[in-house]
């Protein structure tokens, strides 16, 4: 659609059909590639090569339902339910490009690297130089003037500057054309016949911008998400597992750091950044408190709400109805401020709950850290 060069594949999620798919490519060589919310794929063993049909179909059998361990990924892993089944290109370089937001410049920016196929952050923190960066405009788009010197700087020349070029502008489309907040290729290859191919690639659009683009629903259906993950996107909740055992409900995303961080200075650590927002109904709070409940590492809670316009006895009613329907086994540490705080605190102390409750950030963190031991 967008005329950018990508291997022949397919997917699969049966080990079954890696032998058909790798004779439908019809190549001498084939890459398997987990598919995975995660990068670090091939340090890991998400990506490997294969010479033969039979090979295929051992490989995939032992990868399909296996755990994937990154450095992205958690000690516990992936689960990996679908792979790539891709011709393996004769490759001359790897290069590294992507399109984001410098929210400094406050414009879309391109980034390139002749240092493709590892980790961006690593070429960033040991060699900058070989990073550049150019901005865009988001009315003209990438102008000649900085494609010839990106092209200089990647060492692209002739017939394959201008395939280059069209790549760029193309890209810049996507960007625009989809409200993405970041476009990634990584890497970008030069094969052995002069041809620009996209091993892999990394999407990510705009939350806020999704409206505008139904067609997005069937991918997000089948993104590869925990249940919980998966519940806190149905209620449009922000929430991100972490490796901790103290489950943090808080509103609005500044204060959810700010707990996360006071915790970790009074010795804890958090299990979950889980932000309900604003303007949370009642129904999204008694989500956000299951999906904390649901988490087994967790021992105990703390909920830390300003209310502002939020109310804080939509909160209070959040809770007392999620213990109601899933109970509650481990401590609940509570810190109320703002709206409606002081019918919050009567409605929390009617219940009859064994909640504790805290006047301030700093007595509440110390609190649920010291009973989380």
């Amino acid at each position: 659609m967008y005329g950018i060069y990508v291997p022949r594949g397919k997917a699969i999620s049966s080990g079954n059909d890696a032998s058909k798919v790798f004779r439908e490519i019809g190549c001498n060589r084939c890459v398997l590639k987990a598919q995975v919310l995660a990068g670090g794929r091939g340090k890991g063993g998400g990506i490997q090569f294969i010479n033969t049909p039979e090979e295929a179909q051992a490989c995939a059998a032992g990868m399909l339902g296996s755990y994937l361990t990154t450095h992205q990924t958690g000690q516990t892993g992936i689960k990996v339910n679908y792979l790539l089944v891709e011709e393996a290109l004769s490759i001359q370089r790897e290069l590294y490009l992507a399109i984001t937001i410098d929210r400094s410049l406050r414009t879309p920016i391109l980034i390139v690297s002749s240092e493709g196929g590892v980790e961006i952050e690593e070429i960033a923190k040991k060699t900058p130089d070989k990073i550049v960066k150019e901005p865009i405009d988001v009315f003209l788009g990438i102008l000649s003037f900085q494609l010839r010197r990106i092209a200089s700087r990647l060492d692209i020349s002739g017939a394959l500057s201008i395939k280059f070029n069209n790549l760029i502008t193309n890209l810049f489309h996507i960007f625009v054309k989809n409200d993405c907040s970041l476009l990634e290729i990584n890497p970008l290859v030069v094969t052995e016949d002069e041809e620009l191919c996209a091993l892999d690639a990394k999407i990510d659009v705009d939350d806020n911008a999704l409206y505008r683009h139904p067609e997005f629903q069937e991918f997000i259906q089948n993104q590869d998400l925990s249940p919980p993950e998966a519940l806190a996107k149905k209620y449009k909740l922000s929430y991100i597992s972490l490796d901790g055992n103290i489950g943090c409900l808080v509103n609005g995303a500044g204060l959810a750091m700010a707990t996360m961080d006071i915790i970790k200075f009074h010795g804890g650590e958090p299990a979950n950044f889980l932000d309900v927002g604003g303007d949370a109904s009642l129904e999204q709070v008694t989500q956000a408190f299951k999906i904390i409940l649901s988490d087994p590492k967790v021992k105990a809670i703390l909920i830390n709400i300003f209310g502002g316009i939020m109310k804080c006895d939509i909160i209070a009613s959040g809770i007392i109805q999620a213990v109601k329907e899933v109970g509650i086994h481990i401590p609940l540490v509570v810190r109320l401020e703002g709206t409606n705080v002081d019918r919050a605190k009567k409605i929390l102390h009617d219940s009859g709950l064994p909640i504790l409750s805290a006047k301030d950030m700093e007595e509440a963190a110390s609190l649920v850290v010291k009973i989380s031991r």
